[in-house]
């Protein structure tokens, strides 16, 4: 009878060996690995190329108006404000904006006035505009052009004058 029981005790210890083995291999410890990474990008710059001029402009003694220069370089005269023949050196303000190719970037513009001032005669720009807008892309080069036009606001027998802004204006560019 001894040796009946000895098949069980041996069926028995390696069952006991088996689970004690699976027990150990569900607390084991595993490992995995990462990496960190990090791409510093071309920073975004601005820099002016022309300024910007309104050029020659003629107005009436009983009525003020404004002329509009668009980013293109083009203006238009409302109210009692007319553009002369011999219009002078008309220029939207260029700035080239410089940075990694192919990312956009958003552009802030003014949003106060800006005094032009000739002696002790003012005038208003306002109402800033700029191609592109609000929102430009570098080409794969990381450059593009951006044109800001505005509105001169001129007073009815607004005083003859070369009229220049005392401080610049800003323009703000963001990568997105």
């Amino acid at each position: 009878m001894k040796n009946s029981y000895r098949p069980i005790s041996v069926k028995l210890f390696a069952l006991v060996i088996l689970l004690t083995g699976s027990a150990t291999g569900v607390l084991a410890q595993v490992t995995a690995t990462a990496t960190a990474t990090a791409t510093i990008v071309t920073p975004i710059s601005i820099t002016k190329t022309v300024d910007m001029n309104f050029g020659n402009v003629a107005v009436q003694a009983s009525t003020g108006g404004t002329v509009v220069l668009v980013p293109a370089g083009t203006r238009t005269a409302t109210g009692g404000v007319t553009l002369p023949a011999v219009a002078g050196t008309v220029t939207a303000a260029a700035f080239t904006v410089s940075g990694q190719g192919n990312y956009t970037y958003s552009i802030t513009l003014p949003s106060t006035d800006l005094t032009i001032t000739s002696g002790s005669n003012t005038m208003a720009v306002n109402v800033f505009t700029s191609s592109p807008s609000p929102i430009g892309t570098l080409s794969a080069g990381g450059t593009q052009t951006l044109t800001v036009g505005a509105t001169l606001n001129v007073a009815a027998a607004q005083p003859a004058g070369t009229y220049i802004s005392g401080t610049p204006f800003n323009v703000t560019v963001n990568y997105n």
